[in-house]
């Protein structure tokens, strides 16, 4: 283990010790922060002086003049700042670095090369740092250099062929499901990397590469082998799944959706008793699986005739006392006002000194022993902890980051 400071205390969870110096900006990369600075990490993010990451302006809307994404995707992480752009700011993070476990990085390849950050060149002071690297394509391959985004990986990646609607134009999700996914991805490969330099690596770190197009691949469950054995190219097929029925979405008398999974032979059987039906779990065309794939439009159009007569919380009512899978569809303000969403602490309220009480999500997952803690959101200064990081942890002194300061180089 490399040797550090003393651990922050006020962060709090497995993670707590683990120190992890966070480069790059917008989603991908800094997910991967994210999902460490929940769960006790010490992530340090290095920002360049001035505007810092891109995401303190980004999001749908603004209070105060701040962003409201900033606040979620940066909690709990302290705020440098570097221009790695100068010999200077890359020797500052260098010795950040000799202190690290973790480096996480979604630059486009090649930039910490050309930095003189080179993962073998970081590997010769910190021999037991775990690099992880972010990036459109990965850090090989043809298309290694070509810049990359989450809606392009979706493309690519296969995702966005198969959702939507057959011969409509495949739409996107609302949210940056790529850049997620790829920083869960890389956020996997860490926590085993580390796992394995403190049993049988002994001591070694190792560089982990993760790709957002091939993070959505993986995503494909079995539509590589379907085609190569069969031929078969998985299509979209709308609210539903093809030949699975009934999956889908029914509507109510009250004009909401309800989601309604009950494909499996017991659950079918479950779901014709709530529609007072039980005659249809012995209906040739209806009581196989491969039977109700086969007439599912058939079976959707009726079940959605029975919903129709009854609110979105009647139907919920009804077939959660029958046992049968479903739930409502839910905007933000719906999820906001669910007792349970409440009742598991995911709708966390957290008191800062310029947004006020601000409503945050809570932790995922939850474990037994552990509890993670928001010690604070994300800093609206960039270089916010510079005198805490700098002075406090390399020790500099206070004309040492006034001279960096007018020099640009913080």
């Amino acid at each position: 283990m490399p040797e550090r400071t003393k651990t922050d205390e006020r962060l709090k969870g497995p993670l707590a010790g683990v120190r992890v110096i966070e480069m790059g900006q917008l989603v991908a990369g800094p997910f991967v922060g994210s999902r460490m600075a929940d769960f006790g990490a010490e992530v340090i993010k290095v920002e360049t002086p001035g505007n810092g990451d891109a995401m303190r302006a980004w999001g749908h809307h603004r209070y105060k003049e701040r962003g409201l994404w900033w606040p979620v995707l940066a909690r709990n992480k302290k705020s440098v700042s570097a221009n790695l752009r100068e010999s200077r700011g890359q020797d500052l993070v260098r010795r950040l670095i000799e202190t690290a476990d973790v480096l996480v990085e979604n630059f486009k390849p090649g930039t910490l090369e050309k930095w003189g950050l080179a993962p073998s060149a970081l590997h010769e002071i910190n021999p037991g740092l775990v690099i992880a690297r972010v990036s459109g394509y990965g850090q090989t391959g043809p298309y290694a250099d070509r810049p990359g985004f989450a809606s392009v990986g979706e493309a690519m990646g296969g995702l966005r062929y198969i959702n939507g609607f057959p011969d409509q134009p495949p739409p996107r999700m609302g949210i940056s499901l790529g850049d997620t996914l790829a920083g869960m991805f890389a956020a996997q490969g860490v926590l085993m990397a580390l796992y394995w330099r403190d049993t049988v690596g002994k001591g070694r770190g190792q560089v982990i590469d993760a790709s957002i197009t091939e993070s959505c691949f993986a995503m494909m469950e079995s539509a590589l082998s379907e085609y190569d054995k069969v031929g078969f190219v998985r299509e979209p097929s709308g609210t539903g799944l093809a030949n699975v029925s009934p999956s889908n979405i029914f509507p109510t008398s009250d004009g909401k959706w309800v989601v309604i999974a009950a494909n499996l032979n017991p659950m079918f059987k479950r779901l014709c008793d709530a529609m007072e039906q039980p005659e249809l779990a012995d209906d040739p065309r209806y009581s196989t699986h491969q039977a109700r794939g086969q007439n599912g439009d058939e079976l959707d159009s009726l079940i959605a005739d029975w919903t129709r007569e009854l609110s979105a919380a009647e139907l919920d009512e009804r077939l959660d006392k029958h046992g049968v899978v479903s739930g409502p569809i839910y905007s933000i303000e719906d999820i906001v006002n669910d007792p349970h969403y409440q009742a598991r602490d995911m709708i966390c309220r957290f008191q800062d000194k310029e947004l006020g009480e601000i409503a945050v999500p809570g932790f995922v997952p939850k474990l037994s022993e552990t509890h993670s803690e928001i010690a604070w959101l994300g800093p609206s200064e960039v270089g916010a902890h510079n005198e805490e990081v700098y002075c406090g942890m390399l020790g500099l002194s206070e004309d040492d980051l006034k001279e960096l300061e007018n020099d640009g180089i913080i």
